[in-house]
């Protein structure tokens, strides 16, 4: 007879604590452990061959070396990945095992030698800034034969080798006593799913500091996500320090030590942008803007009880003059800070109670022969979006502004969240309008171990429309409100949950099954932890190599 199954279970975590063994079917209350998967690529390439032949790399005499065009991204990302490289083998040194790969290689019919370089080969001149339309296709090919080995990455854009060297850095692996790395011979044809990959990140709930914004960029760059949809400020405080109305921060943040001045933007912007990520503002109003009020009077309405003023405000007054002059001067300086075409006006959860109990707010509706505060809210945002158009920005509103009826001009990108999300984008593609997708992919429905795994299972052209309709699909993102996160856990209650996000707007539809993918995600996770990302555990009991 065998021993009854928790003892089983039992002997299979102490193999683990004291021999570094993932023991297939193990038993467990999260179920069998998972065994990582070696060399494998998050997110999951949409075309890749591999081999069971393999060089070895050492990172202290491995280079990069850039045969054709070179420019200051290209530097940059060289260096930076030579780093990456280096750290990946420093942080196994002194603790590594071994692997099954590389105890003795001499012997090993499927070794090959030692790989020297990757050629790369930018195809094409940089552009300065990460955008909309860029193209972000790359060819990897590693290959093993003779005595040593060969790998060559090109690319027409500067977008698609850093997509690809984050590829090429994946495709390596521990291997003998943690100071070589291991690469298999793989060939890679690879471009995005999707044109926008994003996160969004509130920065109002919780002040995060930028070292802490840094942290979430570099797990975007490791999952290939290409903008940071950056919730700056909200009702609770106002931390964008403006240039044109510095009392919104002096009054509306928390403290003026939690302020992003432009510099801190700025920075931000640029370490973003050397790894091919956008940086998408959103200024959210006329609701969620509490904050805004106690440094420019006159912007939110009063509200009134029983008649008479009772103290408190509400969403921004879209009756006065004064109201548009401030956002156009507000978001021209926005405009010129953030760099990228578009700007997200928010739009969503207007609670109309303030509005309707103030007389010179009814006044003005009767006035103007407005019917109804979802009308209202229509004629302010109207206007709002027309000041953006005149800047030369494009709008990204949530999916209310759209239900409620705005003529919003061609283009105007349209980000669902919450209801039916096939019937939300059935109507938003029919009606013309790029769509972006969060309404499955929101962070903060955080359920015990292994939720990923309902991230990955949302589809973004899961709904009934025409070819061109699910077209307008521009992607989506995952999204990361912080009422409950700040500093201290939000780079883990993102990573590697987003991951799913970033798979399933990168790869194919049917990319992995569920298996592979949870070995994958189990490799990416200590990836991540390994780069200094602390993603947390995806799939239950284990540990990192």
């Amino acid at each position: 007879m065998g021993r009854p199954e928790g003892a089983m279970a039992g002997a299979a975590r102490w193999a683990v604590l004291l021999f570094g063994i993932h023991l297939v079917g193990a038993v467990d209350t999260f179920g069998p452990l998972v065994r990582a998967s070696e060399g494998e690529v998050w997110p999951k390439p949409q075309k890749e061959i591999k081999h069971d032949t393999y060089t070895v790399v050492r990172p202290s005499n491995f280079t990069f070396k850039v045969s054709q065009s070179t420019c200051s991204l290209l530097e940059a990302a060289v260096k930076r990945y030579e780093g990456y490289l280096a750290r990946h083998v420093s942080h196994h040194a002194s603790k590594s095992r071994g692997s099954h790969v590389g105890l003795d290689k001499e012997s090993d019919p499927r070794y090959v030698g030692y790989l020297g370089y990757l050629d790369v080969r930018l195809n094409g001149s940089c552009e300065e800034y990460p955008h909309l339309r860029m193209l972000e296709s790359y060819e990897l090919i590693v290959n093993s034969t003779g005595k040593t080995g060969s790998a060559a990455l090109s690319s027409s854009t500067i977008w698609g080798i850093l997509r690809g060297l984050e590829t090429f850095s994946q495709l390596l692996y521990i291997g003998g006593n943690g100071t070589e790395l291991i690469v298999n011979s793989t060939r890679v044809i690879d471009e995005p799913r999707f044109t926008h990959r994003g996160l969004m990140l509130d920065t109002s709930r919780h002040f995060l500091p930028t070292a802490t914004i840094r942290t979430v960029l570099d797990g975007m760059e490791m999952n290939k996500m290409n903008v940071f949809h950056w919730h700056i400020v909200d009702s609770q405080s106002f931390p964008y320090q403006s240039e044109a109305f510095p009392n919104l921060s002096k009054k509306g943040a928390y403290d003026q030590e939690l302020i992003y001045t432009q510099e801190d933007v700025k920075n931000v912007i640029e370490y973003a942008r050397v790894r091919g990520i956008r940086v998408v503002p959103e200024f959210d109003t006329p609701g969620h803007t509490l904050s805004w009020g106690p440094g420019e009077p006159d912007l939110l309405t009063p509200c009134y009880s029983f008649g008479e003023l009772d103290g408190t405000y509400g969403p921004i007054n879209p009756t006065l003059d004064s109201t548009y002059a401030f956002v156009r001067k507000l978001f021209r300086e926005v405009a010129e800070l953030f760099p990228d075409e578009y700007m997200h006006l928010g739009g969503d959860e207007v609670d109309f109670s303030c509005w309707r109990s103030n007389p010179s707010i009814t006044s003005f509706m009767s006035e103007n022969g407005i019917e109804g505060y979802a009308e209202l809210e229509q004629y302010y945002m109207q206007r709002v979006v027309n000041i953006t158009g005149d800047l030369n920005a494009s709008s990204v509103v949530w999916q209310e502004v759209f239900d409620n009826g705005v003529d919003l001009p061609a283009g105007t990108v349209v980000h669902v969240w919450t209801g039916s999300q096939a019937e939300e984008l059935r109507k938003v593609t029919a009606a013309g309008h790029p769509a972006l997708l969060s309404a499955c992919w929101y962070l903060g429905r955080l359920e015990s171990g292994g939720d990923w795994k309902k991230f990955y299972e949302c589809e973004p052209t899961d709904f009934s429309g025409t070819v061109d309709q699910k077209r307008l699909v521009m992607g989506g993102e995952a999204c990361m409100w912080g009422e409950v996160v700040d500093e201290s856990n939000v780079v883990s209650r993102v990573w590697p949950r987003a991951s799913a996000t970033a798979e399933k707007l990168w790869s194919s539809a049917d990319a992995d099954s569920e298996d592979g993918v949870a070995r994958r995600l189990e490799e990416h996770y200590c990836r991540m932890k390994r780069r200094g990302v602390g993603a947390q555990p995806p799939n239950g009991p284990g540990y990192c190599r």
